[in-house]
């Protein structure tokens, strides 16, 4: 596989709107030296500059936090906190330039001058005991520094990198580690380089410092610079893969059918943004777990199959590689194995063991929209086609759509009634699944119903609290399956809203947007699990993460 291009682009394909030239650093190879670098931070330290003399601009977007017990508890944990013998700082450069031949290399290797930073900017503070610690970045140059300001001798102040979205750190921790020297009343590291884009790693910074004669550490925010990251969708997809596992081709937690959402997330940016510089997670998520499970993305539960099967759907639609194609068909089989008449009169069973007989409405949904989804991608087909046509005739006639035109989780097996809330997804998969069978049919019947449903869905209080979309199962985390749902409800909706001239769901799609990029995210871009606010993420998570940047993605699209 050939190395990923930071940036890369791709020709944009279902009426994106404009967006602004990516500010990605101008490739340069210059690099200094180790011997130049080592003889100029030498002549710094043996002048003693204030950092006064040395300071960045501010910036108006900078974000200030104090130091916490958990900042010093974090590195009492690790043994990498406070209680460090003070150095000479000359000393600590020379140790950092001597390291940089194995250190991370982009434009230029770690251990830059931070004196030819380009453009740098003020990225987040923090204080603690009177000091004020910055992180500051350099997009240009795709690197960051940290620097402490306001006290004396014996400071110290370092970076911490991360590629998990800030979740751990054990490898990029203290980089620069350094301390104030006499005469001075601040300091600052060498640069660091913010991606490790040789070996797919998108990283974060932060800077972390103390007083040098109080235990207590304070660290910045978790911050990044723009590469990858010119509009509103394709900074949070750039935060969601800083939670792509390289080594198990799936998403932090390693969730299964949430990591079919997330990858799906992934390649509709790629698809509405022009931005192609993920695409290397498609071949690598479809490499590494073809085989697990039960092969090709199946396994005991049907809508795991189901999400799968549209994943990889989405997949062909932007590599044209057949073999994504071939996968899909053999998901929507799979499935079809397990369409039944004899309870309810037909449909597909959730799980494929015989002690979860339940049939409901995401797993219809799903089947639903991968066969048509399907015909309409292979020529001269009538199978798929006729699946989609007979799962629709069920499906509305199954009791699962309520009086109010919401969709019941699914139906009881012991009679057949709708029982369950009225989970997002579930009001969101089926409008994906009418559109595709519209476009398959030309019935216009279907629109007409989908555009019920989706009046109903967008209208709904209990969905809707404040005119803002929120689910039930969505709790106060990023790690439940609820976190997830709300993705697929705006991906839906917005493929209906595409079918449609009149777009009549777009400003529903993008006060979601608004209120999620406004209320709902961190410096990093990313997301929490309550578009409205208020902000709170206890850890990052990609059902978060996937949600929100198909909201972005949908009022790019629409």
């Amino acid at each position: 596989m050939a190395a990923p291009q930071p940036g890369a682009r791709r020709p944009p394909r279902e009426r994106p709107r404009a967006v602004r030239p990516e500010r990605t650093a101008v490739h340069l190879t210059r690099v200094r030296s180790a011997a130049t670098r080592g003889r100029r931070l030498t002549l710094l330290a043996a002048l003693c500059l204030p950092l006064s003399l040395l300071a960045v601009p501010p910036s108006a977007s900078a974000a200030t936090t104090g130091g916490t017990a958990a900042d010093t508890a974090a590195y009492a944990a690790t043994g990498t906190g406070a209680g460090a013998v003070t150095a000479p700082a000359a000393a600590r450069h020379a140790a950092a330039a001597a390291a940089a031949a194995a250190s991370i290399c982009d434009i230029y290797c770690d251990t830059r001058d931070p004196a030819d930073a380009s453009a740098p900017r003020d990225a987040a503070t923090a204080t603690v005991h009177g000091r004020t610690i910055k992180l500051v970045l350099s997009d240009n140059d795709v690197m960051g520094f940290a620097s402490i300001d306001g006290g004396g001798q014996g400071d110290e102040v370092w970076l911490d990198r991360s590629f998990d979205g800030g979740r751990t750190w054990a490898s990029g921790s203290k980089l620069g580690d350094t301390f104030t020297p006499a005469g001075s009343q601040g300091w600052r590291t060498l640069m660091y380089n913010v991606d490790d884009w040789a070996n797919t790693g998108v990283g974060a910074l932060r800077a972390c410092g103390k007083a040098g004669d109080q235990p207590e550490i304070a660290c910045t925010q978790w911050a990044r610079v723009n590469r990858n990251a010119w509009s509103r969708s394709t900074a949070a997809a750039t935060a969601l893969m800083m939670l792509y596992d390289n080594k198990t081709g799936l998403f932090e937690s390693n969730g299964w059918w949430t990591g079919a959402n997330a990858l799906t997330a992934v390649i509709d940016n790629a698809r509405i943004s022009g931005m192609g510089s993920y695409e290397y997670a498609i071949s690598k998520t479809y490499d590494l777990n073809k085989n697990a499970q039960g092969g090709n993305f199946t396994n005991n539960f049907l809508d795991d199959t189901g999400w799968w099967g549209l994943a990889w759907v989405d997949a062909y639609d932007l590599t044209h590689d057949s073999r994504y194609l071939d996968t899909a068909r053999a998901d929507a089989d799979h499935m079809n194995a397990y369409w039944e008449t004899g309870t309810c009169g037909g449909g597909v069973w959730w799980s494929s063991d015989s002690d979860k007989r339940y049939k409901n409405a995401i797993t219809n949904e799903l089947y639903l929209e991968l066969n048509a989804a399907l015909h309409n991608r292979i020529p001269g087909d009538t199978a798929y086609l006729g699946r989609a046509r007979a799962e629709w005739s069920w499906f509305k006639g199954s009791g699962m759509i309520n009086g109010g035109h919401l969709i019941n989780d699914g139906l009881n097996s012991s009679n057949c009634a709708p029982t369950g809330s009225t989970y997002t997804y579930n009001q969101g998969v089926v409008l994906g699944g009418l559109s595709e069978l519209y476009r398959a049919t030309g019935d216009t019947t279907l629109l007409d119903t989908a555009q019920t449903l989706a009046n109903a869905s967008t209208a709904s209080s209990a969905l809707n609290p404040g005119g803002v979309l929120s689910d039930i199962g969505e709790a106060g985390n990023c790690s439940s399956d609820g976190a997830s749902f709300k993705g697929p409800y705006v991906r839906g909706l917005a493929a209906l809203d595409s079918t449609m001239s009149s777009h009549p769901y777009s400003a529903y799609l993008d006060r979601q947007a608004d209120a999620a990029y406004a209320h709902d995210r961190d410096l990093l871009d990313q997301y929490g699990p309550h578009w409205n606010g208020p902000f709170s993420l206890p850890t990052p998570g990609h059902g978060c993460q996937q949600s929100a940047l198909s909201a972005l993605n949908a009022a790019e699209q629409n």
